[in-house]
C-alpha cells in the first residue's frame, strides 16, 4: 500500500504530516518530483526526481501507481487517471477525490481553462487553512484505517 507524492506543487505542512504518517504507519512514501526534493531521514521516506517537461512527474505517478495505492495530488487530471487504475487520490485540502466526484471536478477544470484563455481572471485557490490540514490528516487516516482492515 504505497503513497505517492504529486510533490511538485505538495504543500510543506501537508509534507510534514506525511512525514510523521509515514514513520508511525510503517507505510512507504515516495514523494515525485521534478527537481531535487530534501524529506528527513525515514526508511519509509523516498524520493524520485524526474526530468523537467509537461505532466513527466504525473505521468511516472500513473506508471508505478497500483490497484490500492494512495496518490496526493491537487491535479485534477493525475486524480482521474490513478482513480481509473483502482488507486485512491486524495488532494492536499482533504478531500478524496472518487468515480462519482471525479467527472464533475474535471468539467469544472476544463471551464475555468476556457475563462482563463478567454481573458476572464479567475484568481487561484484560497491558501491551505488549519481546517483543510486537518480535513487532510483525517482522510489519511480513514485510508489507513481502511488498509488495516483489508489485512
Amino acid at each position: 500500500m504505497p503513497i505517492w507524492v504529486d510533490a511538485d506543487a505538495c504543500p510543506k505542512v501537508i509534507k510534514e504530516v506525511l512525514y510523521r504518517a509515514a514513520d508511525r504507519e510503517k507505510v512507504v512514501i515516495t514523494f515525485v518530483a521534478n527537481q531535487r526534493l530534501i524529506v528527513p531521514a525515514s526508511p519509509f521516506l523516498r524520493t524520485l526526481q524526474v526530468s523537467a517537461g509537461f505532466d513527466v512527474a504525473d505521468n511516472e505517478i500513473v506508471r508505478r501507481t497500483h490497484q490500492d495505492d494512495l496518490v496526493i495530488t491537487a491535479d485534477i487530471p493525475l486524480a482521474a487517471e490513478v482513480i481509473e487504475k483502482g488507486a485512491v487520490a486524495l488532494n492536499p485540502r482533504g478531500e478524496r477525490y472518487t468515480e462519482a466526484t471525479i467527472r464533475e471536478r474535471l468539467n469544472i477544470r476544463d471551464f475555468m481553462d476556457t475563462m482563463r484563455a478567454s481573458g476572464i481572471q479567475t484568481g487561484g485557490p484560497a491558501s491551505l487553512s488549519q481546517r483543510d490540514r486537518q480535513l487532510f490528516a483525517n482522510e489519511l487516516d480513514k485510508w489507513f484505517l481502511q488498509q488495516k482492515k483489508r489485512v
